[in-house]
């Protein structure tokens, strides 16, 4: 196996020139750094990393830690395009990428701290924690560098990637709006997410500032689960026939939606308007095609590897990016008759 001794015997330099070379310290030239560099690629070294990360002091190992992995969520491709982003960015800088999962169960048994020490890890991406997440508190006081998706929370350490969901609910609504709907229905996520908060606040603008009155009995929290929304679905429209149009806070809820108005006989979009959030993979194949609001789960993903590696290399400022997002209009959705 060969070795930086090898490697230093054949371009004729110290081992700690080429052991610098490889590792690219700035007291090194480029022209020594190629050179080492060709000689190491023409004798096939391959460094040890669990020496490399003892002498560096770091992993070049980045963690992506997912709340709540459930089976139900492979319907829902956001984790899925957001893992693609990450792991296309950290290749391309080098990095390796751990997925880990947590749980309220897992949280009570090991901190933040020890989960990423454990894992050996220089630095974190989250997606999908909650506000009432044992490790929220941690993370953002904790000196592991960190950037969260779709949790617009800042410290010295922390940064956040989203999409501004104020803005892209109340886009939705207005679209019903400007269909001449005016009996709104809402199915929200659940009290403990921030989208969902903020997709509340976006539903109750457009009411508002378009003079209609936003009714709690109209709204219902479906958990971003499709048969839970499906389940409250049915009971909003039995209980609300007037209701015209609804607004879901997430894709997978909307076909929880189409199935509940399906089983009660409603024709969409003809006597029933709905619209989802995301544009999942399934939104367009789903009878009707869903229109929703498309987000650029790819780039979240991309943009947030990139930060935390901008945070860890350059010793940056964490800070926070909002990405745009847009209304796809589908088959879901038409004017009131």
């Amino acid at each position: 196996m060969t070795t930086i001794k090898d490697i230093a015997k054949r371009v004729g330099l110290s081992i700690t020139t080429v052991s610098r070379a490889l590792n690219d310290y700035y007291d090194v030239s480029e022209k020594t750094k190629q050179r080492v560099k060709q000689a190491a690629r023409d004798l096939n070294y391959s460094p040890n990393s669990i020496a490399r990360s003892l002498v560096m002091k770091k992993t070049r190992t980045i963690g992506l830690l997912v709340s709540e992995m459930f089976r139900e969520g492979v319907k829902d491709n956001f984790t899925y395009e957001v893992l693609c982003g990450i792991n296309d960015c950290t290749g391309q800088h080098d990095y390796d990428l751990v997925l880990f999962s947590t749980s309220s169960a897992k949280q009570k048994v090991k901190t933040y701290a020890q989960v990423c020490r454990e894992r050996r890890v220089d630095g974190v991406i989250i997606s999908g924690i909650k506000t009432n997440d044992l490790y929220l508190k941690e993370i953002v006081t904790s000196d592991i560098p960190c950037v969260l998706i779709d949790i617009p929370i800042r410290s010295n350490k922390v940064g956040f990637i989203t999409t501004d969901s104020v803005l892209g609910a109340k886009t939705a609504v207005e679209y019903l709006i400007e269909l001449g709907h005016k009996n709104i229905g809402f199915m929200n996520g659940h009290d403990f997410a921030f989208v969902s908060k903020n997709r509340l606040e976006g539903y109750s603008k457009a009411l508002l500032e378009n003079e209609i009155i936003v009714r709690r009995e109209w709204i219902a929290n479906g958990a971003f689960s499709e048969v839970i929304a499906e389940e409250k679905a049915l009971q909003m429209l039995q209980n609300h026939p007037e209701i015209t149009a609804i607004f879901c806070a997430s894709d997978l809820m909307a076909l929880g939606v189409i199935r509940a108005a399906k089983k009660l006989n409603i024709q969409m979009p003809d006597e029933l308007s709905i619209i989802g959030y995301d544009d999942i993979v399934l939104a367009s194949y789903v009878t009707p095609a869903l229109t929703t609001i498309s987000q650029d789960k790819y780039q979240m993903g991309y943009q947030a590897a990139e930060m935390l590696i901008s945070i860890l290399e350059n010793q940056v400022e964490p800070h926070q990016r909002v990405l745009n997002s847009k209304l796809v209009i589908r088959e879901s959705t038409a004017s009131i008759l």
